[in-house]
């Protein structure tokens, strides 16, 4: 498993595609991959959630959204992974970058950057197959890293000055 072939598997089709959809996608894709291809690619997988561990992409997740927990942290990184490599890598070296991303899946009319359990897939479908389950690897640190994000609506608009003019607070 190469990172291309990565990259080829977990980005979204279409901008406003639902999770359920992208969900769908990407498992449909990994069952034709054999035992050893879905642990390379978890391995990948797990890799960029940790790259992404940062308190300064929670940042952003907090002006979008307000997200507030390890759990919801966790699916707007998937999120992150789904938008593809050059969206992802613009993103975790400036957050406020994700700004100028033109569509948004949203719920209930609001943005609605996250995909549940995306990062999941591979070791159910690699357990349902083996009966075993794949090595865990924690997806960051006991902490982000870098500088905890000020919540104080002046610092967050002077850090995320994009973000903050789209996703008003």
């Amino acid at each position: 498993m190469t990172e291309v072939e990565f990259w080829d598997l977990v980005t979204r089709t279409e901008a406003t595609q639902s999770q359920e959809s992208l969900a769908q996608s990407l498992k449909q894709k990994l069952t034709e991959l054999s035992h050893d291809e879905l642990k390379a690619f978890d391995k990948i997988f797990g890799q960029q959630m940790r790259r992404s561990y940062l308190w300064s992409v929670w940042g952003a997740a907090y002006i979008i959204t307000g997200c507030d927990s390890e759990y919801a942290f966790a699916e707007f990184r998937c999120f992150l992974i789904s938008l593809g490599k050059t969206t992802y890598e613009a993103v975790i070296t400036h957050p406020d970058s994700l700004a100028q991303l033109p569509v948004w899946p949203e719920k209930d009319g609001y943005a609605y950057p996250f995909v549940d359990e995306y990062d999941l897939i591979a070791g159910q479908l690699y357990e349902d197959r083996t009966g075993e389950e794949l090595p865990f690897m924690p997806s960051g640190k006991a902490t982000p890293v870098g500088k905890k994000f000020s919540t104080k609506p002046k610092e967050l608009k002077q850090q995320y000055p994009e973000l903050s003019a789209r996703f008003p607070f």
